[in-house]
């Protein structure tokens, strides 16, 4: 197998890897979220601005998630590209 080749293989089953990874994080996070969601709406204890900051919170990072998803994917077309770019 030529180098080059080999590399793009390489990057495929990378680029699998942290896909699917990325994606049971995702559905370990979403469960959490609707658990603690539960936990929140019978906790009468807690302050209405309580419950708001952690909402916000939450929304933050779903949207950090998000981005740093972005960035990973487009590093990884960067790469792809180059290597493509490179075998031809």
């Amino acid at each position: 197998m030529e180098p080059l080749g080999f590399t793009k293989q390489m990057i495929d089953f990378y680029k699998a890897t942290f896909d699917n990874t990325f994606n049971a994080m995702v559905m370990i996070q979403e469960q959490i979220e609707k658990v603690s969601g539960i936990a929140l709406q019978q906790a009468s204890w807690l302050p209405e601005e309580g419950i708001k900051a952690i909402n916000e919170w939450t929304d933050a990072y779903k949207k950090s998630r998000e981005e740093f998803k972005s960035l990973v994917d487009e590093n990884f077309e960067k790469v792809e590209d180059f290597f493509s770019k490179a075998q031809k």
